[in-house]
């Protein structure tokens, strides 16, 4: 009895060595040999970057330091704060962080300084935080005039100050003093751009797409570079080389 092959829509059984995965070494000379396509995408993003950073208008950062305290009656022979009054001071200078942070703030600074903004928009660029463990609040302020940076901050100082004292009490009134006006901003407060830090971003994010790029364009090329690749996609060994040749010898599909 005569055999006849398997038809011409008969699936041919999955061989192991159809799929090749890239070794170590296979993916550093992809890399090598994409090297200038990571470097391309590495100046792109760093021209990119440089360029954006050179319109910018700088922003500049003044700041100010409150000292939070409450008046206590206590004995004369007490000399020393307890564990609980410290505590309680430090939540009340989260208390005030948090009631400097308002709107109702907000429209008195705005009133004090003299500036033309909504308060909504002076809050977008306002910062209060509590700093740790301690009874001071920072206060900062962004503004591309420096001038504008140091008045509003001091303004935010001396309304806060006023605010607090006046819904405090007279038997645990609440102070919230100046303890550390705001200077004129200079080259060293400037928070945005900054030219270093958005070049090293953007060396960072150009490597990530270059690779990116480098792995996409080796998985659509589909000559064959060693005798290695050869011989897992035809499943048959190699027996010899001809050396220099350059012809172009396509994977099997």
């Amino acid at each position: 009895m005569v055999s006849t092959g398997p038809g011409p829509n008969t699936p041919r059984a999955q061989n192991p060595e159809d799929e090749y995965i890239l070794s170590f070494g296979d993916i550093l000379r992809m890399l090598w040999r994409r090297l200038w396509l990571i470097a391309l995408s590495m100046l792109l993003f760093l021209g990119a970057a440089l360029g954006y950073s050179s319109v910018q208008r700088p922003t500049y950062e003044a700041s100010i330091k409150l000292w939070v305290g409450q008046a206590q009656e206590r004995d004369a022979s007490e000399t020393n704060l307890s564990a609980s009054d410290v505590q309680g001071l430090q939540i009340l200078t989260i208390t005030v962080a948090e009631a400097i942070d308002t709107r109702r703030v907000a429209e008195a600074v705005i009133e004090e300084s003299g500036v033309s903004t909504a308060p909504g928009e002076l809050m977008n660029d306002l910062s209060v935080e509590p700093i740790p463990e301690t009874q001071f609040v920072r206060v900062k302020y962004e503004d591309p005039d420096p001038l504008t940076a140091q008045r509003i901050a001091n303004a935010y100082g001396e309304v806060s100050s006023d605010q607090v004292s006046e819904i405090s009490s007279d038997a645990s009134a609440v102070t919230a003093t100046m303890w550390d006006p705001a200077t004129l901003p200079d080259e060293d407060n400037i928070v945005n751009p900054k030219p270093a830090r958005d070049a090293v971003l953007a060396l960072v994010l150009g490597t990530m797409v270059g690779i990116s790029l480098a792995f996409v364009l080796e998985s659509l090329d589909d000559r064959l570079r060693s005798a290695e690749h050869v011989a897992r996609a035809s499943g048959a060994p190699v027996v010899g080389t001809i050396p220099g040749s350059t012809t172009r010898i396509r994977k099997k599909t």
